[in-house]
């Protein structure tokens, strides 16, 4: 039998991980996709995850012959636009794309190019990866939620998608209404990783202290009254569940941006608050908390 073939966009925390899981787990080819200097730079040292130290099988878009089974996009926002033709030559009839990217446009983006059929509706949950140089630690790998917009019943895509999952023991759900978990995500993300960002604060300081909270709350707010407006099912209890995922993680762990803010790199402040910014003019909501954190960032990325 062949291995079944998966292949990973994003060199970041998250695609180490993931291409981690299945590195250790029999049955799979793997392509990591890198070009230039990231490239060169994987080839030579490669990945250490939680201590284990892992070969990399990079490979360059250009080379890139045989189609995925799966392919799974781990991003930054606004590497995106650039990166997303370097699939040209992994994608066939039956590629399935998970993206695990942040925000709500990348389904649309990846799917404008190879169509949406191919493209489900994907979040992470709970993982606290954290790069440095080429060593990326984690103590929970969080869970998957992908499907098709509505999974009543589940598609046969989804299904093969999963079973590839499984086979590299990679948690995952396949909920009725992913277009409402989509949305959840990004309100998560848009109040605690922009008040992470803002506060230098770490998972612990959302788990035990009130003003932080308060802040995190106020800019998840606005996005559920923008979710109204967009007939999305998002409600208040939404935003309270969140705190059952936030207290398993590690009270020191890291948003990603507010690693990007330590880094000194870009963050993705254009699709959470931005984003906000933009929705809330077009449905004439106002979004005061999210407009002065958009500023801070843009201030601190400077």
């Amino acid at each position: 039998m062949q291995p079944t073939h998966v292949a990973i966009l994003g060199a970041g925390a998250m695609g180490g991980v993931y291409a981690s899981r299945f590195l250790q787990a029999p049955g799979f080819r793997i392509s990591v996709l890198a070009r230039g200097d990231r490239y060169e730079r994987l080839q030579r040292e490669g990945w250490v995850v939680n201590g284990t130290y892992f070969s990399i099988p990079v490979v360059h878009p250009d080379e890139a012959s045989a189609p995925a089974e799966l392919i799974i996009v781990a991003l930054k926002h606004h590497h995106l636009p650039s990166a997303a033709h370097d699939l040209r030559n992994l994608v066939g009839p039956e590629t399935t794309i998970l993206s695990v990217m942040n925000g709500l446009d990348s389904e649309q983006t990846l799917g404008s190019i190879y169509g949406m059929d191919k493209v489900p509706y994907t979040i992470a949950i709970g993982i606290d990866a954290v790069r440095e140089g080429n060593r990326i630690t984690f103590s929970r790998p969080g869970k998957l939620y992908f499907g098709e917009a509505s999974n009543t019943p589940i598609s046969p895509r989804v299904h093969r998608a999963a079973a590839i999952l499984d086979r590299a023991g990679i948690a995952h759900e396949t909920p009725p209404d992913m277009i409402r978990m989509l949305w959840w995500k990004f309100m998560i993300n848009v109040g605690v990783n922009q008040a992470s960002a803002v506060m230098q604060a770490p998972y612990g300081a959302f788990q035990s202290i009130p003003q932080a909270q308060a802040l995190s709350e106020a800019l998840m707010r606005e996005v559920l009254a923008l979710a109204r407006a967009e007939g999305v099912n998002l409600v208040e209890q939404d935003m309270e569940d969140w705190y059952r995922f936030l207290n398993t993680l590690a009270p020191q762990g890291k948003t990603s941006m507010l690693q990007d803010i330590e880094a000194g790199r870009k963050t993705e402040v254009e699709m959470f608050g931005g984003k906000v910014v933009e929705l809330g003019r077009i449905h004439g909501i106002p979004t005061p908390v999210n407009e002065t954190v958009l500023r801070i960032i843009q201030v601190l990325e400077r």
